[in-house]
């Protein structure tokens, strides 16, 4: 009796498609879900390809990033991953807009943890101007002070609101996707993915830099990761945190699995393939997920948060800087040292 002989699919050659990326290639949707669906046994070989890529454009450098929660709780969405969003029974601190100096603080403290980017995070659904012009007046201290990278995060802008942004010295505003169009709906019922796509248009126009990211480990599937790494592709995003979702009690997100660490690595490597040029960051979530794995993401990776995050605990800062020293590679004393190219991508359509 013959032995029936079992299809295999050829082992992708993950260096290969590294170069062909750095020459120009595009990867097509099959490519990209080969990544996330690569054995096990080849996340080796596929991060030394997105080390490749990464090692190109950014060399061994990490950029350091801080967060201040300048504004806790008292948010109107529903976002089920959230602990600050009306939906959520999570125990968190709530308090109002922080006052101007306390944001100038902040930044003298990212400055100390090595951070070249401050970021400066509220709650809510979109400022009110008055908090704007807070956000502003604190910015342009910071400048006067600190040769640091000043990044936003206050939800949805209008173009006058940007424009003040600018004006001040923001340089990137962030507004993640989070999730994939397809998927939006599933998380959050009180905005639409095209609100948020709205927001980094006007962050565009009044030329400040996007930030855009996602947060993973949602429930969402394989092809709809690769719908957000695309879709951050189209945005132009010049740096994309990836997030890993930390489930916290009292969401309604509460209950959902761990990524594992593994499949972490991989969608780091995708995000990376699909976006060669830009920032990529390991952000919320990668001390529970990824753990002990966390310096391998610096392979494909080339950015972190260091501290703590917006409702919970980050690792020590000492403990980061000690693993970018471990792994040979050294933290960028400027964060405007090395800029993203940018697609000049127009994402009206998107």
């Amino acid at each position: 009796m013959q032995t029936p002989v079992l299809e295999t699919k050829p082992k992708t050659d993950w260096e290969t498609l590294a170069e062909e990326v750095l020459a120009g290639k595009k990867l097509t949707k099959e490519e990209a879900l080969n990544i996330l669906q690569a054995p096990d046994t080849e996340v080796l070989a596929l991060l030394q390809g997105a080390y490749r890529i990464r090692s190109h454009y950014y060399g061994n450098k990490v950029k350091l990033n801080m967060i201040i929660n300048a504004k806790s709780g008292l948010c109107p969405e529903d976002c089920g991953y959230c602990s600050q969003s009306i939906v959520s029974n999570a125990p968190i601190e709530k308090y109002p807009q922080l006052s101007k100096n306390v944001l100038v603080d902040g930044a003298a403290k990212a400055k100390e943890s090595k951070a070249g980017t401050y970021c400066i995070v509220m709650s809510g659904r979109r400022p009110t101007d008055k908090e704007v012009d807070n956000v502003a007046e604190a910015v342009r201290e910071i400048k006067e002070q600190h040769n640091m990278k000043i990044c936003a995060c206050l939800g949805l802008i209008t173009p006058n609101q940007a424009a003040k942004l600018k004006e001040a010295g923001v340089d990137r505003f962030n507004h993640n996707i989070n999730t994939s169009a397809s998927n939006h709906t599933n998380i959050t019922s009180t905005h639409t993915y095209d609100d948020r796509i709205d927001t980094l248009n006007n962050v565009k126009k009044a030329g400040m830099s996007p930030c855009s990211g996602v947060i993973l480990g949602m429930g969402e599937s394989d092809e709809e990761i690769v719908e957000m790494a695309y879709a951050l592709y189209e945005i132009d995003a010049d740096s994309i945190p990836v997030n890993f979702l930390n489930a916290i009690p009292g969401t309604p997100l509460e209950s959902m699995k761990k990524l594992g660490a593994i499949k972490c690595l991989k969608a780091l490597a995708l995000f990376r393939y699909i976006n060669p040029t830009k920032e990529i960051r390991i952000s919320g979530g990668r001390e529970v997920n990824l753990r002990h794995l966390q310096p391998m993401g610096l392979y494909a990776a080339n950015s972190i948060f260091v501290g703590d995050y917006l409702t919970t605990d980050g690792q020590r800062t000492q403990w980061d800087h000690e693993m970018i020293e471990d792994l040979g590679f050294e933290i960028e004393d400027c964060a405007f040292d090395s800029e993203p190219p940018s697609i000049n991508a127009d994402i009206s359509t998107v």
